[in-house]
């Protein structure tokens, strides 16, 4: 799994999740039941995760998006 992008908006998340969903590409949204434990600040970010073999895709969807800037570093 690579870490597309990691952050505490729940909006950016939701969106993330909805052009991927768009685009078939399965994802996984890691920490997001951490509010239990951050006592639902929202402090702890959230992490998009796809499968290796997506990551090149879901980037350039991201990026088309307007969204490159949210991306993490490709390693």
């Amino acid at each position: 799994m690579r870490e597309l992008v990691r952050t505490n908006d729940i909006v950016l998340v939701s969106a993330i999740g909805a052009l991927l969903d768009g685009a078939n590409i399965h994802h996984l949204v890691a920490d997001q039941n951490m509010s239990v434990v951050d006592g639902s600040l929202g402090v702890l970010p959230r992490r998009i995760l796809v499968h290796e073999d997506d990551n090149q895709l879901a980037r350039q969807i991201l990026s088309d998006a307007g969204l490159a800037h949210e991306l993490r570093p490709d390693e």
